[in-house]
């Protein structure tokens, strides 16, 4: 029987207990005497979110099906737990031992968002672990970084040993086993390092020294050991139909975000939304063999018992086999009462057939994301929709017996002008409008058109890395140039407008194109009391502002100005395959309003080529 690390009196005085207490269906147990490495699977967040997380079950599969490697699961104690965790000096644990994290080889920690900086440092101040990497010993576990946020990994580099740029199922074994020969050999933490360093797509921090100019821009980003590369290289797997998958996903005690089987259809994207990192950073597109997701499908359904299959994709759409593949999800699961989620879909006539086929039209709600109200907005952004494709799939969707339908914005885009802004109002009007055109015998009741904005952020490895943000008062202020907007619409009782928070979307600026230097400001901030930063409840932008203030740094270096053309970004020493000349093209495109079409219509030049495979080499097999 396993000994769990919290007290029956503590599980029962704190928030949903069964985040803590591990031995869910399908969980590893493996004897910690008979496995040669420990690795401790960080998301930091809650753990219904962190449940939902693909990357960190793909990865726990592959990591356990090795004989010697035990890797299990560790998520961010909510606040009330922290608190007595820190009161009774009760250090982090993982889920399946419950032992503490301090005692595992590798803590590896998947950074999705650039809000869950601060919950970075709760997992290692509650590890006991010292935050700085220079600060550790033998006795501490390597602390990697992976995924998203790690493609600008300087405003956290000063807390992790190794960051993993690019994806997992490349490298890892390759870097396991050189652990295991180095924990026989007897040689320092800093010769573990330097051997990492030589591993392609590791990238180990402090072998890096930066200068800076006058103005506070990088003057040079060099490696200070001879066993740094000067590029690091994006990891990309080829043949995503071969490398691992998770048949038997562990399944959580309570309901998680996404509460459903995923099934990873393609990865990448044809589409070259100019904002959209996860477009440039995953590129090439790369699809899985429609047959062996069949297999998938079936088998994933019957180890978990989950009522919900999704198909995983930037854009599901694009997936050459998504018709056979959705005929063949309803044909098998449909009298088993399992639901098809198919996020990411443009909407057309076969999303809509297929979806009156496998959705509740009653309850549901069908969204479209047309990032900017007006055409010239679309086109800059490079979005490829025309306001007829909007108002020709909300028409065949109202006809086909929906009448919720959510729309998508951005605001603060590069270029806008209020006409813009206004437009999201006036084209969510005209879609109401054409809800309005069906006889009212053929209606199903009345129509609610709910329109969301977020503020743009300006991400790296994206057409836009060059732009600049604006204030939180500005974002602001458009926002309420929008919502009077919608006041004066004729169709306004149909009609909802919601804005997401301007000042979480300043300090994603910060962080998401910040230098070394945001380090200790995210330290400040956490040091006064700053915890889960992306949620509305906890966050305290205040104790933000002072951190800035303590550190002496300041927010309209980071996102006040536009870049110019050659300045040097703190992630330029990141390989990940697009060029920044192919970047800085689209960018003077965009200037323009110019289109550029899709990687199926026409090559672009992008460089992602250069990986052999995928969308840049179909047809010419």
């Amino acid at each position: 029987m396993r000994k769990l690390a919290l007290s029956d009196e503590i599980l029962l005085n704190i928030e949903k207990p069964a985040r803590y207490i591990g031995g869910e269906v399908n969980s590893v147990m493996k004897d910690k005497n008979r496995v040669d490495i420990r690795f401790a699977m960080c998301f930091p967040d809650v753990y219904e979110i962190g449940m939902s997380h693909l990357g960190i079950q793909i990865l726990y599969d592959m990591f356990n099906r090795r004989e010697d490697v035990w890797c299990e699961r560790v998520y961010s104690p909510w606040l009330d737990l922290d608190k007595v965790m820190r009161k009774k000096d009760i250090p982090l644990f993982a889920l399946e031992s419950q032992d503490p994290v301090r005692e595992f080889d590798f803590l590896g920690i998947t950074i999705q968002f650039e809000m869950c900086y601060t919950n970075i440092l709760q997992i290692l101040d509650l590890s006991r672990i010292p935050l700085h990497a220079n600060e550790r010993s033998k006795d501490d576990p390597f602390v990697i970084g992976g995924g998203p946020c790690t493609y600008n990994p300087e405003p956290i580099a000063d807390f992790l040993d190794i960051i993993y740029i690019g994806e997992g199922e490349t490298v890892y074994d390759e870097l396991l086993d050189a652990y295991k020969e180095w924990k026989a050999s007897g040689k320092s933490r800093r010769e573990f390092l330097e051997r990492a360093a030589h591993i392609e797509g590791l990238y180990v921090p402090m072998f890096y020294n930066v200068s800076y100019n006058g103005d506070g821009t990088i003057k040079a980003f060099i490696p200070g050991n001879e066993h740094a590369p000067a590029k690091v290289k994006k990891q990309v797997i080829m043949d995503v139909t071969d490398c691992p998958y998770p048949m038997k996903p562990v399944v959580p005690f309570i309901k998680a975000t996404q509460d459903r089987v995923v099934l990873e259809i393609q990865r990448g994207c044809i589409r070259g939304c100019r904002f959209c990192q996860a477009g440039m950073i995953y590129r090439p597109t790369r699809e899985r063999d429609v047959e062996r997701l069949k297999e998938y499908a079936r088998a994933m359904l019957k180890n978990t018992g989950h009522e919900e299959i999704s198909l995983s994709s930037l854009s599901s759409s694009d997936y050459s086999k998504l018709k056979e593949l959705v005929t063949f999800l309803i044909d098998e699961f449909k009298d088993k009462g399992i639901n098809i989620s198919l996020p990411s879909l443009r909407i057309d006539a076969f999303s809509l057939d297929v979806m009156s086929k496998v959705q509740d039209i009653r309850k549901s709600s069908l969204t479209f994301a047309p990032e900017a109200g007006s055409q010239r907005m679309r086109n800059v952004i490079n979005k490829g929709l025309t306001e007829e494709d909007i108002l020709d799939g909300a028409g065949q969707a109202f006809e086909g017996g929906w009448n919720k339908v959510k729309l998508y914005f951005m605001l603060g885009l590069p270029t806008e002008t209020e006409e813009d802004m206004r437009e999201i109002a006036q084209l969510s009007d005209r879609v109401a409008r054409r809800y309005y055109e069906i006889p009212k015998e053929e209606r199903n009741g009345k129509c609610q058109i709910t329109a969301s904005s977020s503020f743009f952020v300006p991400k790296p490895f994206t057409p836009f890395q060059w732009a600049s943000m604006l204030p939180a008062e500005e974002y602001m202020r458009r926002a309420s140039v929008v919502k009077e907007e919608f006041q004066a619409q004729l169709n306004r009782k149909s009609l909802k407008y919601n804005w997401h928070d301007a000042q979480t979307t300043v300090l994603e600026g910060v962080m998401a194109r910040g230098d070394r230097k945001i380090s200790a400001v995210i330290e400040e901030a956490y040091r006064l009391g700053c915890l889960f930063d992306s949620w509305t409840e906890s966050f305290r932008n205040d104790l933000w502002m002072q951190a800035f203030e303590n550190t002496g740094v300041e927010i309209g270096f980071y996102n006040l100005r536009q870049r110019d053309a050659d300045e040097i970004f703190p992630w330029d020493f990141i390989d990940i395959g697009v060029s920044r000349r192919f970047l800085y093209k689209e960018w003077e495109r965009a200037m323009r309003a110019e289109v550029t079409p899709n990687c199926r219509m026409q090559c672009s030049g992008c460089g992602a080529a250069s990986f052999g495979g995928g969308v840049c080499y179909e047809g010419k097999n």
